[in-house]
C-alpha cells in the first residue's frame, strides 16, 4: 500500500474542503448529486467515446496501481543474473533451462529461453528491446486515458454550471430561489475543476511514473541477459547492474 499517494490526496481533499469551511462554507453546499452526475458521467463518457475498449479497460485495471503499486524485485532479480552468469560460464547456457522453464515472470522467461535457445546478441537483444518497447507505450496509452478525464472534466463542469443557472433563471422573480440556484450551479465548475486537478491529471502522472518504473527493471534484465550471452564476468555484470538499484 502507497502511504504517501494516500496520505497526499487525504491532504488535498481536507485541504480544499477545510479551507472552505474555515471561510464560512457549509459542506453541505458542495454535496449535490445532479452536478456530480453532470461532471462525472459526462466525462467518463467522452473519455469512452474517443478510446478503444481495450485502452480503455486497461486503464481502469491499472487504477489500483496508484494506492498498491506493483512490487519490483529489482535486488532480487540482480542477484539471481549474477547467479546464472557464473553458471553459463561454467556449463553452458543449457545449464539455465530450469531456471527458465519455472521462470513465471513472462519477460524473464522468453529472456531466458532465448539464451537457453543460442540465440546470437543482436537477436536477443532486439527481440526484448522490442517487447519492452511495445509493452511500454501499451501500459502508457492505459495511463493517458487520465490525462484525457483531466482535459474533459472542467469543460464539463463549466457545461454543469450553465445547466444550473438557466435553471436558476426560471425563479428570477424569487431572490433567495435565486441566489440557491447560482450558488448550486457553481458546484458543478467546482467538480470538474476539482476532479481533474485532485484526481485524474495526478493519477495519469502516477501511473506513468509507475510505467517508467517498470520499464527500468525490464531494461535491467535486458542488460544482464545480453552480458551474460557475451560471456561477461559475472562481478562486471553485477556492478553494471549496480546503477539499476533504487535510491
Amino acid at each position: 500500500m502507497d502511504k504517501l499517494a494516500i496520505s497526499g490526496f487525504l491532504l488535498a481533499i481536507v485541504a480544499v474542503v477545510g479551507g472552505f469551511m474555515l471561510e464560512g462554507g457549509s459542506l453541505t453546499t458542495l454535496l449535490h448529486l445532479p452536478a456530480f452526475i453532470i461532471v462525472f458521467g459526462g466525462t467518463l463518457g467522452a473519455v469512452m467515446l474517443q478510446t478503444p475498449f481495450s485502452q480503455f479497460s486497461l486503464g481502469m485495471s491499472m487504477l489500483p496501481w496508484v494506492f498498491r503499486p506493483k512490487s519490483l524485485p529489482v535486488q532480487h532479480t540482480l542477484t539471481r543474473i549474477v547467479e546464472w552468469g557464473n553458471s553459463a560460464r561454467a556449463n553452458g547456457f543449457l545449464s539455465l533451462e530450469s531456471a527458465a522453464l519455472q521462470e513465471s515472470d513472462p519477460f524473464l522467461h522468453r529472456g531466458l529461453n532465448l539464451l537457453v535457445d543460442g540465440a546470437e546478441i543482436p537477436v536477443l537483444q532486439n527481440t526484448l528491446d522490442a517487447e519492452l518497447s511495445l509493452e511500454r507505450e501499451r501500459l502508457l496509452r492505459g495511463a493517458r486515458i487520465f490525462d484525457a478525464m483531466g482535459g474533459y472534466s472542467p469543460t464539463i463542469g463549466i457545461i454543469g454550471a450553465v445547466l444550473g443557472l438557466i435553471q436558476a433563471m426560471s425563479n428570477i422573480n424569487d431572490p433567495d430561489l435565486l441566489g440557491l440556484g447560482i450558488a448550486t450551479a457553481f458546484v458543478a465548475t467546482i467538480y470538474g475543476v476539482g476532479l481533474a486537478n485532485l484526481l485524474f491529471i495526478p493519477v495519469g502522472n502516477k501511473l506513468k511514473n509507475l510505467v517508467q518504473q517498470q520499464s527500468l527493471y525490464h531494461e535491467l534484465i535486458i542488460e544482464g541477459l545480453v552480458s551474460i550471452a557475451q560471456g561477461q564476468n559475472p562481478r562486471t555484470i553485477e556492478s553494471k547492474l549496480a546503477a539499476y538499484r533504487p535510491a
